[in-house]
């Protein structure tokens, strides 16, 4: 028989209730807890390798390359022309037409082409005696520029124009140059290549990290050989002016980015 009062029983009753509310708070919070632990670290362990793809896809290696070759020149490009003096103008300028005129006869006669014969320049000034502001006569200059294509003859051409022009000859320098360079070029770039890749290994080395595939190249322009300059003045010799080719260097140098 149950001889608890009213209100105790209520009591026992309420308590038991708050009981089970509780059990049941902690059951499903127990429940709700773990499982987004365990969503949170299968999105970590799923987010963490894209991140690093990502990182990793993004670094690059930039360097720069550069490839030098050597060549011999098997052309030659001659500046020279005539200056005379005359009592007028006219007279002054017929000289100097009569002896560019035999300038370019005698290169002719040595097989150079009319289209390797360039008229490069034409000036006239007067000469005046020293303190008088009246000219005692006047000078002028023609000038042309010859290319001559077989340095096995350049030697006799150049001597040919100059003993043509006679003491009215001048000769303001020779250039040596590389026509046929597309095969100099080519191996040029391959070393270029090359020596960005050995670069850029070397680097990826030092991070530890492997040298991926190649996003880019950049090909600079590629550095001409300078001009070779000589004979400042005419050879007098009666024999073909000596002539030694040597040789050239073409650079290429190009900027190269590599994945990481």
């Amino acid at each position: 028989m149950d001889i608890s009062p009213p209100s105790a029983r209520r009591g026992l009753v309420t308590g038991g209730l708050a009981a089970l509310a509780l059990t049941g708070t902690l059951t499903l919070g127990g429940c709700g807890s773990a499982a987004p632990s365990s969503s949170a670290a299968s999105g970590a362990d799923s987010a963490r390798p894209a991140t690093l793809a990502a990182a990793t896809g993004s670094a690059r290696i930039t360097v720069t390359g550069t490839g030098t070759v050597t060549g011999t020149p098997n052309q030659l490009i001659l500046d020279m022309g005539v200056q005379v003096n005359g009592s007028s103008v006219e007279s002054a300028l017929a000289s100097a037409d009569d002896a560019v005129s035999r300038v370019t006869a005698a290169l002719r006669a040595r097989d150079v082409a009319a289209a390797d014969i360039q008229t490069s320049g034409l000036s006239i000034w007067p000469n005046y005696p020293e303190g008088s502001q009246v000219p005692s006569g006047y000078g002028a200059s023609e000038s042309l520029t010859a290319t001559l294509n077989s340095l096995s003859a350049a030697g006799a051409q150049i001597d040919a124009a100059v003993h043509a022009g006679g003491n009215a000859t001048t000769v303001s320098g020779i250039s040596l140059n590389l026509t046929d360079d597309s095969s100099l070029l080519a191996a040029a770039r391959a070393r270029a290549v090359a020596d960005a890749e050995a670069k850029a290994t070397q680097y990826a080395k030092a991070l530890g990290e492997p040298l991926g595939p190649v996003v880019s190249i950049t090909d600079q322009a590629p550095a001409q050989p300078l001009p070779q300059y000589a004979m400042s003045s005419a050879a007098a010799a009666g024999k073909p002016v000596p002539i030694s080719p040597g040789t050239q260097q073409l650079s290429v140098s190009i900027t190269a980015v590599f994945a990481v």
